[in-house]
């Protein structure tokens, strides 16, 4: 009878053991992994604004969260081998910002991890990222900024702070399929609308940048329009300093080129896409397909002027447009 009880109580001891030490083991932390054809230090607000979006959907970084960083640092070539990286890396979840060259890669590097987009500056059903916004039927969502579409505005806002321009130059990446279709299709047409002369200026490659500029200014334009992505954000620094220097009104497609001395942007606000991106991340991390998750296009747009600027360059945006700014950068 004993022996009977010892070996009963051993197998109650043991299967606490057991239950014990299954109950302590630690849950999988999930791993995001960030994409950027930035630098850390360009690229660090918005994943700040992403961190502290999740943080509010209740994941903590160091907690039940990690995650992975990868920077292209401008080199455009760099970023299929970053993104097989963070495919090697097995993450769950590849969140793909700075422009459609960096979803492009993503979404070559793997089929089976989810991406979510960080905003596509293009449409990204044209740029073959997804089979429809409704229904995108790959590995790919997110929201989309829709940023290309946008052109006119920006001119329109353009032509109203300054009325009497005429001739505006615009800036573009050869290489970015959206900005091609922009300069050959959309832009023309608005141009067209609002009487502006257009020059288009091709940069490939950030030693472009010094002798565009250098012709630029023997051309003398009245504006100057950046269009979008990973180049032209890249160096948008460079860009504004141009304008300044030149005493150029200029329009961005970049929400943080205005922070650094452009004089406009208008286009989705990116506090609210950050926002967003979080939203998808937490939907796809709690069982939610990519395929079945519809793209967002942008729900809050903002115009930003930066008034600071404009009195370095001797401009006076009239009031009814500064009216109209979600935000004046004095």
């Amino acid at each position: 009878m004993n022996q009977r009880i010892f070996a009963v109580a051993l197998c109650a001891m043991l299967f606490a053991v057991c239950f014990s030490a299954q109950a302590q083991q630690p849950k999988k932390v999930p791993r995001i992994g960030y994409l950027s054809s930035f630098d850390p230090a360009t690229w660090s607000p918005r994943a700040e604004a992403i961190r502290l979006a999740l943080r509010e959907r209740g994941y903590i970084e160091g907690q039940n969260i990690a995650t992975e960083y990868r920077y292209a640092e401008r080199k455009r070539s760099r970023l299929p081998e970053l993104a097989a990286e963070l495919v090697r890396l097995k993450v769950d979840i590849i969140v793909a910002g700075g422009g459609d060259s960096v979803i492009r890669a993503a979404k070559n590097a793997t089929k089976m991890i989810p991406i979510v987009m960080n905003g596509s500056g293009s449409d990204p059903v044209a740029a073959g990222f997804v089979e429809s916004l409704a229904r995108p039927g790959g590995n790919v969502t997110g929201p989309a900024s829709l940023t290309t579409e946008l052109g006119g505005k920006r001119l329109e806002l353009l032509k109203e702070a300054v009325p009497n321009t005429a001739r505006v130059a615009v800036l573009y990446d050869p290489a970015i399929p959206a900005a091609v279709r922009q300069v050959k299709e959309d832009l023309p047409a608005a141009a067209r609308m609002l009487k502006l002369n257009i020059r288009y200026w091709e940069v490939g490659a950030p030693d472009d940048f010094e002798r565009i500029f250098a012709a630029m200014g023997k051309q003398r334009p009245d504006g100057l329009y950046v269009l979008g992505g990973g180049l032209m954000n890249a160096y948008q620094k460079r860009t504004s300093d141009f304008a300044l220097k030149n005493r150029l009104p200029s329009t961005y497609n970049s929400r943080e080129a205005v922070d650094a001395g452009g004089l406009m942007y208008y286009g989705a606000d990116e506090a609210e896409s950050y926002r967003r991106v979080a939203y998808y991340v937490d939907r796809i991390l709690k069982g939610a397909k990519p395929a079945e998750l519809p793209i967002e296009q942008p729900r809050k747009f903002e115009f930003v002027s930066n008034v600071k600027t404009a009195k370095r360059i001797g401009l006076t945006i009239p009031p009814n447009v500064l009216a109209r700014a979600d935000k004046v950068i004095k």
